[in-house]
């Protein structure tokens, strides 16, 4: 066992997941050094001797960076896996006590660019927490929701409209939406406690898009909405064109991922979470506490 935890490096602080994990590890009592691309380069710090005099004063390491396409000058091989894996070397030659990769559910099933080269560092991660070098935890959640993700804002401006036309493989798929607030205390849990390699972050309840977006709706005070499937090659067109539009979250990355299951043990989350996740039935009510 490693010993406690005092300060923390959080990289991806100021990113939707990270500002969380930032604030919850601060409101526990730890000192967090919050990592940024003002402080760090993702797209160039790919050695481990670039990363070794951040981690001075440092005994634990949060990776909490992600994105979901590439763009100019910001390639997600740069950031999700090769400066990762230099992190990771890094705080293995370092004697860092513990280190949290925030990857993403369904990734070792995907075959996508964000998948793969999620995949890459996290593997690299779980090595050398095998090989005893370090105490490492990947954690992949499923759909994160609350204030300030850029899916959670087109989740609610979909629940908004009377008529909702979803790409037909999305629709059949099931998942496991996730409070942004119970992925930032997984990862308190897991930098205060340990826990095992591999954390799957879910909610308690395994539902379609349709049927999420329809519990947001109900939440908002309306009825159900008309839901008409898009066939394959609209949906393909449509996400596409969503390629080129990088200030909004649908991409085909975005569409592969959401047409297969994105599941986990829920017990085992609430195990690891001391309690039961938020239910999906108060999103809403509890999203102004995720900021």
């Amino acid at each position: 066992m490693s010993a406690a935890v005092r300060s923390v490096l959080v990289c991806g602080a100021s990113g939707f997941i990270g500002r969380r994990v930032v604030r919850a590890l601060r409101e526990a009592g730890l000192s967090v050094t919050e990592g940024s691309s003002a402080t760090q380069d993702y797209t160039r710090d790919h050695d481990p001797a670039h990363w070794l005099p951040r981690l001075a004063g440092h005994d634990a390491v949060v990776n909490a960076v992600g994105v979901l396409r590439d763009h100019r000058g910001r390639t997600l091989e740069a950031l999700h896996h090769r400066a990762p894996v230099a992190l990771f070397e890094a705080c293995a030659q370092a004697g860092i006590g513990r280190v949290v990769q925030i990857s993403a559910n369904g990734v070792a099933e995907s075959n996508t660019r964000y998948a793969t080269t999620k995949r890459a560092a996290d593997d690299t991660l779980l090595r050398l927490r095998a090989s005893g070098r370090l105490d490492g935890t990947v954690v992949r959640p499923s759909v994160v929701y609350g204030r300030g993700g850029a899916s959670s804002a087109l989740f609610m401006t979909l629940a908004r409209l009377p008529v909702l036309i979803l790409p037909a493989a999305a629709l059949r798929a099931r998942m496991q939406p996730v409070a942004v607030q119970d992925v930032g205390h997984a990862v308190l849990q897991l930098l205060q406690r340990g826990g095992p390699e591999l954390v799957t972050a879910v909610g308690p309840r395994a539902l379609s898009l349709a049927e999420f977006i329809g519990e947001l709706r109900r939440q908002l005070g309306h009825g159900p909405a008309r839901v008409l499937p898009l066939p394959e090659a609209p949906s393909r067109w449509s996400a596409l064109v969503g390629d080129r539009l990088s200030f909004q979250p649908w991409s085909s990355e975005s569409l592969s991922l959401l047409q297969q299951d994105n599941l986990g043990d829920a017990a085992a989350f609430a195990q690891l979470l001391g309690r039961a996740p938020v239910p999906v039935e108060r999103f809403l009510e509890t999203a102004w506490h995720s900021a």
